[in-house]
């Protein structure tokens, strides 16, 4: 990976070590990658000013019932379209919040916790609001490729024994389906606000001891309730481009072809879903013949996919917190 932009391997690498340990002491990143504790913490304070990085935590599942996921692409009228994104990417149920179709659509996914949720989002609130056109709401139904596992885990920017070094030891999650309980919303929500929240400020938010505080979190991570998440800017790294793609595929070949998208190196999220198109993907491309080789190449050479559509999104409102991203 280059860029115009000031970057080297070890900015790559950095990312790459978070993706895979969120809350890695600098001292295990540093020994790994054989650099000092004091580089390791100046990057990453750098990394957080120039590529918009932060840690978040995320939540898979919050009640008896997992969450459920949606993608939303939202046709606004042209006056309209900025403040519905705003307001869409104020809601703590809600990733990925972009400006497609020449800032006429607004596109985000969606995580609602309960039945109720679902229809204050998509039956209740979202329609009445001024501006809309249409709204298309498809269910996520399996996901492919995303979540805890980054782009930049296809980058080649570690080696294999680097990735191992720093991949945490496997947990034993509780028994039975994800679960955060009520006593578990103060770890939580300390997690969203920073991943990286020291275990004595945890201890302090949620009034266990630290040894049970970290028990309960490799519980939680290990159960796929939660995940630890980074976000950054890719316009730092050089790719300018994100891209949704709807595609259709045969019903038996939905599975192998979600398969292979996650596979290809520009593929950032992939997941099957309801509606017209069964499969939806996120590409991370250089610039517009970098996603033409993609679309007329890598998706395009693909047995079973019969239909495409492609979105490029013009502006990120949105990924994971709201705030404004740089590019």
């Amino acid at each position: 990976m280059k860029s115009a932009r000031t970057h080297d391997l070890l900015d790559l690498q950095l990312l790459h070590a978070l993706e895979l340990d969120p809350r890695a002491p600098y001292s295990r990143i540093a020994a790994v990658l054989g650099v000092s504790d004091q580089t390791v913490a100046r990057r990453l304070r750098r990394l957080r000013t120039d590529a918009a990085l932060r840690v978040v935590g995320v939540r898979c599942a919050a009640t008896d019932d997992a969450l459920d996921h949606w993608l939303l692409r939202v046709r606004c009228a042209p006056e309209g379209a900025t403040a519905i994104a705003e307001a869409l990417a104020k809601r703590p149920d809600t990733s990925w919040v972009t400006l497609t179709s020449g800032g006429t659509e607004v596109t985000c996914t969606a995580g609602t916790r309960s039945r109720g949720g679902t229809d204050d989002l998509l039956l209740g609130r979202l329609p009445r609001t001024p501006h809309i056109v249409d709204i298309r709401a498809q269910q996520l139904l399996h996901r492919f490729y995303g979540g805890p596992y980054g782009w930049l885990h296809k980058s080649g920017a570690l080696t294999p024994g680097q990735i191992a070094a720093l991949t945490p030891p496997p947990h034993p999650g509780p028994p039975g389906a994800p679960l955060i309980t009520a006593e578990d919303e103060p770890l939580v929500a300390a997690l969203e606000r920073d991943g990286r929240t020291p275990y004595p400020e945890l201890q302090r938010a949620t009034g266990r001891s630290e040894s049970a505080v970290r028990r309960r979190l490799a519980q939680l991570v290990a159960s796929g309730a939660l995940y630890i998440d980074t976000e950054y800017s890719t316009d730092y790294f050089g790719y300018r481009m994100q891209t949704l793609f709807s595609i259709t595929t045969a019903p038996h070949a939905l599975h192998r072809v979600g398969q292979t998208l996650a596979a290809h190196p520009e593929v950032a999220y992939a997941a099957a879903m309801t509606g017209p198109s069964n499969l939806m993907a996120v590409t991370v491309t250089r610039d517009t013949a970098h996603l033409y080789r993609y679309l007329s190449e890598s998706l395009g050479g693909l047995d079973g996919v019969e239909h495409v559509e492609t979105t490029p999104c013009l502006r990120r409102v949105k990924q994971l917190t709201y705030r404004p991203f740089r590019g």
